[in-house]
C-alpha cells in the first residue's frame, strides 16, 4: 500500500529525515549580550517589509544544548535585530549558525529560521561562558560573557513578537513558491527556569565571504545575561501569508 500524501510531513516519504514538534529540551544554556549597532547594518539585512529600529538594538545569543528528544545534542549562534512590521515593534533574526545536522532542516522548512551550518564551540568556566562560531576554520563570530550577579524574569526583555521570513523557492523557475511572515514567539512552551544571572559581554564579528556580519561591530553595550532552562518547542504563528494575499486568495 503507498503512502497517502497527508500523511507525510517531510521527506523522505518512508522514513522522514525530522521530527514534527513538539520537541524537547533539557538544560539548555543561553548566553544574551544586548548591543546596538550602526542602524545601516540592521537595515541592510532586513526583508523589505520591515523597518529597522532607529536605536540600532541587537542581541546576540550562545547557546548549547546538551539533550534534545528530537535533534539530539547542538550548539547555536543566534543574531536578533530590532525592528518594525506595519508599525509594531518587535524582532528579527537574519541568521542562526548551527553545528546540527537534523536540526538545521526542521528550523527552516518549519518555521523559517534562517539556519546555516557553521563549526560551533561553547566553553563554560566558572561564571564565563564562550561561544565560538567559525566557518573554514576561522572565527566569524563570538559571543564572550562573565555573568557575576543573581537575575529576575524582569531582567530578561520580551524579544517578542520573534519574527521569521519562511522561504521555499519555486521548482519550475525562479523565485518563491512559500513566502510567510512567521512569529516563533509562542513556540517556546512548558518552561522550567533553573537559572538566570546578569553580567557583562562583549561580541565580535569577522568578515566571511559569504556570510559577513562586521558592520554589526557594537557601538555600544548594554548588558548581558545567562538562562538555563528547560523547555518544549511547539508550533509558531503565521502573520501573513504574502503569496497568498498578492493572488487575492
Amino acid at each position: 500500500m503507498s503512502i497517502r500524501l497527508d500523511q507525510i510531513v517531510n521527506m523522505p516519504a518512508f522514513a522522514p529525515y525530522y521530527a514534527n514538534p513538539p520537541a524537547r529540551y533539557r538544560n539548555v544554556k543561553f548566553q544574551f549580550v544586548d548591543f546596538r549597532a550602526d542602524v545601516s547594518a540592521v537595515e541592510r539585512v532586513l526583508p523589505e517589509c520591515f523597518e529597522p529600529d532607529e536605536d540600532g538594538y541587537c542581541v546576540a545569543i550562545g547557546l548549547t544544548v546538551p539533550w534534545s528528544d528530537n535533534y539530539g545534542p547542538f550548539e547555536e549562534s543566534v543574531l536578533v535585530v530590532g525592528c518594525r512590521f506595519e508599525g509594531q515593534p518587535g524582532f528579527f533574526a537574519p541568521i542562526a549558525f548551527l553545528n546540527s545536522t537534523n536540526s538545521i532542516p526542521a528550523g527552516r522548512e518549519i518555521y523559517g529560521t534562517p539556519k546555516v551550518s557553521a563549526e560551533i564551540s561553547v566553553s563554560m568556566d566558572g561564571q564565563q561562558m564562550v561561544t565560538d562560531t567559525r566557518r573554514g576554520g576561522t572565527s566569524i563570530f563570538s559571543i564572550r560573557t562573565t555573568m557575576s550577579q543573581e537575575a529576575t524574569a524582569a531582567d530578561f526583555p520580551d524579544l517578542s513578537p520573534s519574527w521569521r521570513l519562511k522561504v521555499i523557492p519555486r521548482a519550475d523557475g525562479p523565485g518563491a513558491d512559500v513566502c510567510q511572515l512567521i512569529d516563533g514567539g509562542p513556540v517556546m512552551q512548558d518552561v522550567t527556569v533553573h537559572d538566570r544571572r546578569k553580567g557583562e559581554g562583549v561580541v565580535e564579528f569577522h568578515s566571511d565571504s559569504t556570510y559577513d556580519l562586521s558592520d554589526f561591530t557594537p557601538c555600544e553595550y548594554l548588558g548581558a545575561r545567562f538562562l538555563e532552562m528547560d523547555y518544549t518547542e511547539g508550533y509558531g504563528r503565521i502573520v501573513r501569508d504574502f503569496l497568498r494575499e498578492a493572488a487575492g486568495e
